[in-house]
């Protein structure tokens, strides 16, 4: 172990004695306390020193290692009113130290040095942590809001879909007893794809290896088609439609685009009266252009509501998703005035 002293041969110094040996050891045992009790450890620390120099009259020069590490400790770990006793404690600790050893004004002026050195590193060392902390947490609240989302249009697309169904059941079975059964079909097909996809995000954010949950990706642009059948078998007349030069998707950006439209859709089924409906995808460049027109009671009765959405989501849920995503969205009147149409815009690539 290197001694905390440094001990000079010559004629005019005593040699080290054993006594002198284990008292410098001992400046080291405190560190192992230093997060618990970091003010305790350093005035042992300086103790130790005081008592190396007074009563065992040790020769050498002290170094500073253990103080040095204990201050940096205190400049992490304490609150600032321990900070400010530290300072006060050094100033007069280290004069003291310099006076009794070498009374030299350039060893005062290296040692108030080095010690103020480790203050600042320490108070770095704390910025930074702080900085790690707060980045963790605004990261943790991006992955919630993002699960909010998820959930959000997974179970609020499949519910409206059944409470549809359910409602038009009985007028179906005294009517057309066919449509009826096409009807209850519809209504375990939304809850068994709702359950699906629920496994899946719920499989990934266990992350257990060997668990048995499914680990399919997200559902993509290729399920637009069953989206739209599905919400067809409710009873909307839904077109499907693609313009410009088709090209394969991202899987964030065609993950992006299905949720966008699973939205503007339930939307549609619960607030607009719509009897039909358009989606449209189109490749433009290096953006993918999103267009979801209805024909039902447009913003001005619909709008205010089709924003708030189910608890506060809807159309805020979809312009989060396309801002996370790099892109835009907006919503308003279709393009002959009547009706209401969502349009979102992403980047081919994820941006955000």
């Amino acid at each position: 172990m290197t001694m905390p002293f440094v001990v000079p041969r010559g004629p005019e110094l005593e040699p080290a004695t054993w006594p002198a040996y284990g008292l410098t050891t001992l400046t080291v045992v405190p560190l192992v306390w230093r997060r618990r009790a970091p003010m305790a450890v350093l005035l042992a620390i300086l103790a130790t020193g005081a008592l190396y120099k007074l009563a065992l009259e040790g020769p050498g020069q002290p170094l500073p290692y253990t103080g040095l590490v204990s201050v940096y400790t205190i400049a992490v770990l304490s609150p600032p009113w321990k900070r400010l006793v530290t300072a006060l404690v050094m100033l007069v600790a280290v004069p003291a130290s310099v006076w009794l050893n070498t009374q030299s004004a350039r060893e005062l002026t290296f040692s108030l040095f080095v010690f103020g050195a480790a203050y600042v590193f320490g108070r770095l060392t704390d910025a930074r942590q702080r900085a790690n902390r707060v980045e963790a947490e605004r990261a943790a609240a991006r992955e919630r809001a993002r699960i909010a989302r998820e959930m959000h249009d997974i179970l609020s697309h499949a519910v409206s879909l059944m409470i549809v169904q359910a409602e038009a059941g009985p007028l179906a079975v005294r009517r057309a007893p066919e449509r009826a059964e096409a009807a209850f079909e519809a209504i375990s097909e939304a809850g068994r794809d709702a359950m699906t996809q629920l496994r899946q995000m719920l499989g990934v954010l266990r992350d257990e290896e060997g668990a048995g949950a499914p680990r399919d990706p997200q559902p993509g642009v290729d399920r637009l088609p069953e989206l739209v059948a599905r919400v067809r078998g409710g009873g909307l007349d839904v077109r499907y439609a693609t313009e410009g030069t088709l090209r394969p998707l991202p899987a964030a950006t065609g993950a992006t685009v299905f949720r966008i439209v699973q939205e503007a859709l339930t939307n549609v089924v619960k607030h607009a009266e719509a009897t039909r409906v358009s989606v449209c995808l189109g490749y433009l460049g290096d953006t993918v252009e999103i267009r979801v027109t209805d024909d039902g009671r447009g913003p001005r009765h619909a709008g205010a509501t089709r924003a708030r959405g189910q608890g506060g989501h809807g159309l805020v849920g979809v312009r989060e998703r396309a801002a996370a995503h790099g892109g835009t969205a907006s919503a308003g009147p279709g393009p002959d005035g009547r009706g209401f149409e969502l349009r979102a815009v992403l980047p081919l690539e994820v941006r955000g």
